[in-house]
């Protein structure tokens, strides 16, 4: 089913594993691809926009590590993953200098929170996503989680509506 146009029907109407596997690639959270899933049937879009706000809000922050552990760091896209190619298209073009101050931000980042930094870079440039590394770095573990579970809600709505419009 992962290479076929979804409808809200199809999806609404697929089989567990089906869907499962449909949802984890959206996010790799298992706990939230099951929260969206017992959700269906969604009579309309906004329905399982609003299944996927459910599901972010019921994550523990344990789940949100599952959720990040399929997101390529920032200003690293994965190269055989066109979500991440397509989501990070802001840094294309950047200067190694910027890039550089992005990768060392990134480790700073990292080392501090124990996870990447997430954030919906979809119409961001390399620069933006730089800027609001440091804005947030200097946050506490609780005030970066709720912050990831906002950004993961954006990102998740973006790939269900892309999915849903690839139909």
């Amino acid at each position: 089913m992962t290479n076929h146009p979804h409808t809200l029907d199809a999806l609404a109407a697929a089989d567990a594993a089906d869907l499962e596997a449909v949802l984890l690639e959206v996010c790799p959270s298992p706990h939230w691809a099951a929260d969206v899933a017992r959700a269906r049937p969604w009579p309309d879009r906004e329905s399982l926009l609003t299944a996927n706000a459910a599901a972010m809000a019921g994550l523990t922050v344990a789940d949100l590590h599952d959720a990040m552990a399929g997101h390529a760091r920032i200003g690293k896209p994965k190269t055989d993953d066109a979500s991440s190619q397509r989501e990070q298209a802001g840094i294309q073009g950047a200067d190694r200098a910027l890039l550089d101050e992005l990768h060392e931000a990134n480790a700073a980042y990292e080392a501090k929170f124990g996870h990447v930094f997430l954030i919906c870079a979809t119409g961001r440039t390399a620069a933006t996503m730089l800027a609001a590394l440091r804005e947030r770095h200097p946050n506490d573990a609780a005030t970066e989680a709720e912050i990831v579970r906002g950004e993961l809600r954006k990102i998740n709505d973006i790939r269900l509506n892309r999915l849903l419009d690839a139909s």
